[in-house]
C-alpha cells in the first residue's frame, strides 16, 4: 500500500483504500522527524506489534541520534525474554497437534513470555529508549510510541521468512507460524494493546521498511471517536486461492493482475483488518482493535457487553466465478469450539450470492437417504487413496441466483461452486473450517490442503436432509413494506444465527435507525449510495463495497447516486433470545 494518498482510482469506483480524514498536518513522515520528538526526552519505550522490522527501526532512528551527537542506551526486550525452550513449554499447551490448523486460544499474557524488570535511563546516556515488543513492560511512565502492523503484511512478511514468533530465531512451516500467531501471540499482544492504549503518545505505521508514518495519538483518538458515530469501512485486502476465480479480478481493476487468481476478499474480517487515516496526502493504518478498545460502546451499543471488544458479524467475499468449487465443509457447534478452540461464538454463515454465471450452485444439506458410515468411507477412502467422491450422491446441489441467500448453521455440510460470486455473512472466527472432501486438487503450494474428518463427524447435523434443506436453509424473502419507491424486505436466518439480514430497495432514498445497534450494509445491486447522518456528514460507497454504520449514530439515509434502482443489503445483531 502507498504511504501517499495518491491511490489509482478504480473504474467501477471501488476503493481498495478507503480513507478517513484526521485534517491537515496531523500525520508525519520518517523516521528523522521521529527521532527529532523522541529527542525531547531522557528516555522513551517504543512497543510495538509482532512483525515490526525493529532492526531497522533501531538503525534509521540511530541515524539522526548520531547527526546530534547522542549517547543512546538500547534497551532491546527481544533480549529479555526467557530462554527459548521456556517460552515454548509455556505456549506449546495451546498449539494443538503438530501439522494441524487449529489450537486453543492462550490463557497467558505478554509478561510471562519476559524476564521483565524496570528498566531506569542510563546515566552515561543521553537517551534511553526501550525498543520491541512489550517495551511498556519495562517502562511505565515515559512517553511511549507504538508501532503497529498491519496482518496481511505480517503474513507477506511470515512466508518470506523475514518475521517470527514471539520468542523465536527461526522460520517454522507458514502454517506452525500462522497457528502460533493466531492462538498464542496475537492473543497476547492485543491484550497488551488493550492495557496500554491510554499511555500511547505516537501511534506508527510499520508496514513501510526503511520510512514510517506517525501521528500523535492526541489527534487521533478523537478522530475514531467521532468515526464511532457517523461510519466507516475497513481497508479490505484479497488472497487467491486453490479454487480462486476471476469476478474480483476482471471487476476491480485497482487489484494486481499479476496473481493467479482471487479466492478471498476481506471485507470485514476485522481480527485482520485495518482503518486507513489520511492527512495532508499522507496515509496511517492502525488495526480495527483499537477503534473496539477505543469505542466499543459507541459501536455495539446495546450488545456491547455480550460481545465486549469483538465486532461479531463479518463480510466477505468468496470469488468461484470462472474458477472451482470450494471444499466439502461444515463448521464446529458453539460447545466445540469452546471447548477445542477457546473461541466464544462460533462460525454460522450465510451465502448471499452477489453474482453468478448460469450454470452456478452451492452444495447445501444431505440427500434425504444419507447414510453417515458410507459417506465417512469413501471420504476416508479418497482421502488415503486419491479417489473421486460423487458428492452429490450424499451431498445436495441447488441452483444459485443472484441475490438468493443460504443458511448455513454450524454442522451444516455445504460449499460454494464455481460459478459464483459470494457474499458471506457470518459470524466472525473464521479459520474453523473442516474439510472433508477437496476435489483432489492441490492448494497454490503445491501441497494438499488438510482434510478434517474427523472434526467433521464430531458436528455434522445429519438430520439437515431432504426437503427441509430447502424450506430450512433457504431464506424465503419476506416483504416487510413498500411503496412506489422503495421495498424492504426480510431475509431470514436461521435460528442459530445471531444476526438478521434485510434488503432494502429504493429509487431516491431509504432511512433507517441503527436501533441501538451496528449496521453492517453493502451496495449489492445498483451504482452508489451516499450515506447522510443525522448531523448532515455525507459519505459514498459503491457497488460492492462494505461499510458499517455504528449504534450511536441512531439513524441514516441512505441516497441513490444511481439512475436505475439500488439495492443495499443490511446485516444486524438480533435481540438476545429471538430466533430467525
Amino acid at each position: 500500500m502507498p504511504m501517499q494518498a495518491t491511490f489509482p482510482k478504480d473504474a467501477s469506483g471501488y476503493d481498495i483504500y478507503p480513507l478517513h480524514t484526521l485534517g491537515d498536518g496531523r500525520i508525519t513522515n520518517g523516521y528523522a522527524n521521529l527521532a527529532k520528538w523522541i529527542m525531547k526526552y531522557r528516555q522513551v519505550a517504543i512497543d510495538g506489534y509482532a512483525g515490526v522490522f525493529w532492526d531497522t527501526v533501531e538503525q534509521e532512528l540511530s541515524e539522526t541520534f548520531r547527526e546530534h551527537g547522542l549517547t543512546v542506551n538500547w534497551v532491546r526486550t527481544g533480549e529479555r525474554m526467557k530462554p527459548l525452550e521456556t517460552i515454548r513449554g509455556l505456549v506449546q499447551p495451546f498449539l494443538g497437534m503438530p501439522g494441524t490448523v487449529w489450537g486453543t486460544k492462550c490463557s497467558l499474557s505478554l509478561k510471562d513470555l519476559y524476564e521483565a524488570e524496570p528498566v531506569d535511563a542510563e546515566p552515561g546516556a543521553d537517551l534511553t529508549v526501550v525498543i520491541g515488543p512489550g517495551a511498556s513492560l519495562f517502562d511505565a511512565v515515559s512517553p511511549l510510541i507504538y508501532i503497529d502492523l498491519p496482518k496481511n503484511e505480517l503474513q507477506l512478511r511470515m512466508r518470506a521468512g523475514s518475521v517470527f514468533n514471539l520468542g523465536e530465531t527461526v522460520s517454522e512451516a507458514d502454517g506452525e507460524m500462522y497457528k502460533r500467531f493466531y492462538f498464542v501471540d496475537w492473543v497476547l499482544l492485543n491484550a497488551h494493546k488493550k492495557d496500554i492504549m491510554n499511555r500511547i503518545a505516537v501511534m506508527a505505521d510499520g508496514q513501510w521498511g526503511g520510512n514510517i508514518n506517525w501521528c500523535l495519538t492526541a489527534d487521533l483518538y478523537p478522530a475514531m471517536r467521532k468515526m464511532a458515530k457517523h461510519v466507516f469501512r475497513v481497508r479490505p485486502w484479497f488472497e487467491p486461492g486453490a479454487w480462486g476465480g476471476h469476478w474480483m479480478k476482471d471487476r476491480i481493476g485497482s487489484l494486481s493482475q499479476e496473481e493467479v487468481n482471487y479466492a478471498w476478499s476481506f471485507e470485514l474480517i476485522v481480527p485482520e483488518n485495518g482503518i486507513l487515516f489520511a492527512s495532508s496526502g499522507l496515509v496511517l493504518e492502525i488495526s480495527f482493535d483499537f477503534l473496539m478498545f477505543c469505542c466499543r460502546n459507541q459501536v455495539m451499543g446495546k450488545h456491547a457487553e455480550r460481545f465486549g471488544d469483538a465486532f461479531p458479524i463479518r463480510f466477505d467475499f468468496l470469488d468461484t466465478w470462472k474458477g472451482g468449487n470450494l471444499s466439502i465443509q461444515c463448521h464446529p457447534s458453539l460447545s466445540y469450539i469452546q471447548q477445542e478452540f477457546g473461541e466464544t461464538i462460533t462460525q454460522d454463515e450465510t451465502y448471499y450470492i452477489l453474482d453468478c454465471e448460469d450454470n452456478a450452485g452451492v452444495y447445501l444439506g444431505f440427500q434425504d437417504d444419507i447414510d453417515p458410515g458410507s459417506f465417512r468411507r469413501e471420504l476416508e477412502e479418497s482421502r488415503d487413496k486419491k479417489i473421486p467422491v460423487d458428492i452429490e450422491k450424499y451431498v445436495q446441489l441447488h441452483p444459485a441466483h443472484k441475490h438468493d441467500l443460504f443458511l448455513i448453521p454450524n454442522g451444516t455440510v455445504h460449499s460454494a461452486a464455481a460459478g459464483n460470486l459470494v457474499l458471506e455473512i457470518s459470524a466472525t472466527p473464521y479459520i474453523f473450517t473442516f474439510k472433508m472432501y477437496d476435489w483432489l486438487r492441490l492448494g497454490l503450494n503445491g501441497e494438499p490442503r488438510a482434510i478434517n474428518i474427523d472434526h467433521a463427524f464430531n458436528n455434522l447435523r445429519f438430520e439437515r436432509k431432504g426437503e427441509k434443506v430447502k424450506t430450512e436453509l433457504i431464506a424465503a424473502p419476506v416483504l416487510l413494506r413498500q411503496s412506489p419507491e422503495e421495498k424492504l424486505w426480510h431475509l431470514p436466518t436461521h435460528a442459530d444465527h445471531f444476526y438478521d439480514v434485510y434488503r432494502a430497495e429504493f429509487d431516491k432514498e431509504f432511512t433507517a435507525s441503527t436501533n441501538n445497534g451496528p449496521q453492517v450494509l453493502m451496495v449489492v445491486e445498483g451504482t452508489a449510495v451516499s450515506l447522510k447522518n443525522a448531523d448532515g456528514a455525507q459519505t459514498r460507497y459503491h457497488y460492492a463495497e462494505t461499510f458499517v454504520v455504528p449504534a450511536a449514530a441512531e439513524t441514516f439515509t441512505l441516497v441513490n447516486e444511481g439512475k436505475e434502482r439500488v439495492k443495499v443489503v443490511i446485516a444486524f445483531l438480533k435481540e438476545v433470545g429471538r430466533g430467525g
